[in-house]
């Protein structure tokens, strides 16, 4: 889809019901569902972090972006994720925290960046994060600029590649709770999307489906 003809539509998205759980479960790994009902969050307290779902056109066409992780010590090494990071002291809500990491992961300034609402959050048992994702596009052709120890690469891709069922899959993976376990995701290229970040991008296909 042509960026010009997404920025007609991408406004449509504030009157839309999110389909929040129901595109959620869509994507969730065996046993995350029975564990999420039986999780009491008043008493575990989850961290918070915020991400961005950002498109922008890319030679006229409009473009997602998601970042691969560096590889580390933790559950979430080498993973595809969006931008976006943990809540800081400084930041006055999610949606700042959002702009923030995503400026500072994928050196995309916050006055290029227009949030048009905030998605469902989801939880990520493994670290204990509560994580609110937020939906935003910019004008401009992007030029990212990495924060290296953080990120390792972009993984774009174009909006019509995402609404395509043909991207939805099941894979054999290793987790942190399992050494081989079937789950759902998002095939793009390479990189099998899988966990919470294929969550929230089940909520965004499914409400974009409802404005384009």
């Amino acid at each position: 889809m042509r960026f010009d003809e997404f920025l007609k539509y991408a406004p449509k998205v504030l009157n839309v019901e999110l389909p929040a759980t129901h595109a959620h479960a869509k994507m969730v790994p065996p046993n995350r569902e029975e564990l999420l009902k039986n999780t009491d969050f008043t008493k575990i307290s989850p961290k918070k972090a915020a991400v961005m779902m950002l498109f922008y056109p890319k030679k006229e066409l409009t473009h997602l972006a998601l970042i691969l992780r560096t590889s580390y010590n933790g559950v979430h090494s080498s993973q595809i994720a969006f931008p976006g990071g943990k809540v800081e002291p400084e930041d006055i809500d999610l949606k700042q925290t959002a702009i923030r990491e995503t400026h500072e992961e994928i050196g995309v300034h916050p006055n290029s960046i227009n949030v048009i609402r905030a998605f469902t959050e989801v939880y990520i048992p493994p670290s204990n994060y509560m994580v609110y994702p937020f939906l935003g596009y910019s004008h401009d052709e992007l030029e990212f600029v990495l924060q290296d120890d953080e990120v390792a690469g972009i993984v774009e891709f174009p909006l019509a590649d995402f609404l395509d069922d043909k991207i939805l899959k099941t894979s054999t993976i290793k987790t942190s709770y399992a050494d081989s376990i079937d789950v759902p995701g998002f095939q793009v290229n390479e990189h099998f999307i899988w966990g919470a970040t294929a969550m929230m991008l089940s909520e965004l296909k499914e409400t974009l489906k409802l404005v384009l």
